[in-house]
């Protein structure tokens, strides 16, 4: 049984944390939201008076966090009251720069370290079935890998510190293009006569097949266990994808990389948050595409 310091336990982190737990870990959580904490308990977890007491004497620390300059807080916070040699995991998605930044305070405390966001959203993460993308030394990843288990369909070593971050911004940039290009086939489907069923039918085994069309159908009917059978109830936020979209953007100034469909598709779902969409489903910019502004 190892002992695993979670930090960050809300919509993700909580079942992920609950899944440690289910396989056998002692898990010693700490949140800011007393909601989040009283959800922890109930999934079996310890719950800590604050960050530096959760993790003294963890010898895994899993944080899941909103932002970069979040995660530096709380590393800068807790590395120094860590047990030398803990493996800190970071399953935050932020800046490239930042998790850099994030595994150097690791390294400066004598601490292992991987960046590991996750791509799944919130039924991944109660099933146990998330992808995680690593960064990080082949010895870390070594280290992490088994504790990760329990909470991942796969997990994939991409290369050394960063890394893992450059993959979910990459990632997640390709899945929101992919949703607005379906979301738009669908809308002028609709104008063209098409019922949702027979494009569906059509596009999902010709070439405009992919995952947002065949897993997470922004239409209701064709894919029983998207969102949009739900009223759009998010899997995971257009307010989150448009925080995907900006990071990848920054990303690509940074490097000098030209994607021109990525920034349009990070202009698109900043004007659908604008408008009330952040709450909702990522795939529910298809209402925003009809022109639907209720």
């Amino acid at each position: 049984m190892t002992t695993i310091a979670f930090i960050g336990l809300g919509n993700m982190g909580n079942p992920m944390a609950a899944n440690l737990v289910k396989a056998g870990h002692n898990v010693v959580g700490f949140d800011l939201m007393p909601e989040n904490l009283a959800l922890a308990k109930e999934h079996g977890l310890t719950i800590a008076e604050d960050s530096q007491s959760a993790v003294k004497d963890a010898d895994v620390v899993i944080t899941m966090l909103p932002a970069g300059k979040h995660v530096l807080s709380v590393y800068n916070e807790i590395a120094p009251w860590a047990k030398k040699g803990a493996l800190f995991i970071d399953s935050s998605t932020i800046d490239v720069e930042s998790a850099r930044k994030a595994h150097a305070i690791a390294h400066e405390n004598g601490l292992a370290s991987i960046d590991a966001p996750v791509s799944g959203g919130t039924g991944g993460a109660a099933a146990g079935t998330l992808t995680f993308m690593a960064g990080g030394s082949k010895e870390a990843f070594a280290l992490a890998e088994p504790v990760l288990k329990p909470m991942a369909g796969r997990i994939v070593h991409c290369g050394e510190a960063g890394a893992g971050q450059a993959a979910k911004i990459c990632n997640n940039m390709i899945l929101g293009i992919s949703m607005i290009g379906v979301a738009e086939a669908f809308v002028l489907g609709e104008k063209l006569g098409l019922s949702h069923q027979a494009l569906f039918d059509v596009a999902s085994t010709s070439s405009g097949q992919c995952w947002s069309l065949t897993t997470y159908c922004p239409v209701p009917g064709p894919v029983p266990t998207s969102p949009a059978n739900r009223d759009y109830k998010p899997g995971f936020a257009a307010a989150l994808m448009l925080k995907d979209l900006k990071l990848a953007q920054e990303a690509a100034q940074g490097s000098g990389a030209a994607t021109p469909l990525g920034a349009e598709a990070a202009q698109l779902y900043s004007l659908f948050n604008a408008q009330g969409g952040g709450g909702v489903d990522f795939s529910g910019i298809i209402n925003f595409l009809r022109g639907d502004k209720s």
